[in-house]
């Protein structure tokens, strides 16, 4: 059964500390937590109470010397998350204590991480579109595969057997050979995202469409058509009954995954760099390119999903 939401009685609450621009935010695995890394070469971990109203605790993540340009947390450890950053480092940390229990040096800057579900592999994409694949326990790559063509988001599915490019390609995980490629898109992906109940993935182009794709059919089940720009980021909520797609418009759309139709749409001030829902609640954080009046980086994220008082 699909559960309505009253979008309507619902509304955004910001949260302060980056100094720089925001570039990620994702949720842990309880979602109690939420993690931010920013330009200002760092992450933040903050302590989120879904109906609370107080003050969010949070605890900063010290270390990299470039921009945090992504970080996922362990899908099966709500306290341990993983920071990809520009200067060629992949960091282990603890969101307790805000150290940094592992490190590895890769090749060139990194620009994505994901866990592989059973949480044993990470995976991580760097500017020169090279994939590296570390061992979680060893902290060591294990496969590295440079790709002939651009490589923007990488995701395992469900079951960690399959892997996917947003390039249009899938591959077999763990030989990392091609199973299948998918055409859909008329410009470069440039995200995807997979539905929590294993059944759909979604891409976002720069086309300014989304495609809502059947796993096990491999076929484009429907589009999403509201954004006008390229689409950056995009996420399921935990129900798979919501998909959140956001741009350089100025808002975040919210659409049903069943009918394909709008059913809220978020405004925002600026370009999104990432929307992510909560893995248990209709809370969905958004972070993107805000300024403040002096034109200086706001270094805020908000989230959005609390009952109006």
């Amino acid at each position: 059964m699909e559960e309505k939401i009253a979008f309507k009685n619902l509304h955004s609450r910001e949260y302060q500390g980056h100094k720089k621009k925001v570039h990620s935010v994702a949720w842990n695995c309880t979602g109690t937590k939420l993690a931010s890394g920013s330009v200002d070469q760092t992450a933040r971990v903050w302590h989120i109470e879904p109906h609370g109203h107080g003050k969010a605790k949070d605890i900063e993540l010290k270390g990299h010397t470039d921009s945090v340009d992504q970080l996922c947390w362990d899908p099966k450890h709500a306290d341990l998350i993983a920071t990809a950053s520009g200067d060629k480092t992949v960091r282990l940390w603890d969101a307790r204590s805000g150290k940094c229990s592992q490190q590895a040096e890769l090749s060139g800057e990194n620009i994505n991480i994901t866990y592989k579900p059973d949480g044993t592999h990470i995976a991580v994409g760097n500017r020169d579109d090279e994939l590296t694949i570390l061992d979680v326990r060893k902290f060591k790559p294990i496969h590295r595969r440079k790709f002939s063509y651009e490589v923007n988001e990488i995701a395992w599915n469900m079951t960690g057997d399959m892997f996917f490019l947003t390039t249009g390609n899938v591959l077999a995980y763990p030989l990392l050979r091609p199973v299948d490629t998918l055409m859909a898109h008329t410009a470069g992906c440039y995200c995807i995202a997979i539905d929590p109940t294993g059944r759909y993935f979604a891409v976002g182009s720069a086309d300014s469409l989304v495609s809502l794709w059947d796993i096990s059919e491999m076929l484009c089940v429907r589009t999403f058509t509201k954004l006008e720009w390229p689409v950056r980021t995009i996420s399921f909520n935990y129900t798979g009954d919501y998909i959140a797609s956001a741009s350089e418009d100025l808002f975040i759309d919210i659409s049903n995954v069943h009918t394909g139709r709008t059913v809220h749409q978020i405004p925002c001030r600026a370009a999104m760099n990432s929307v992510e829902w909560n893995p248990k609640y209709n809370l969905l954080a958004y972070a993107g390119d805000d300024k403040n009046k002096y034109s200086a980086d706001e270094g805020v994220f908000r989230i959005f999903g609390f009952e109006s008082s």
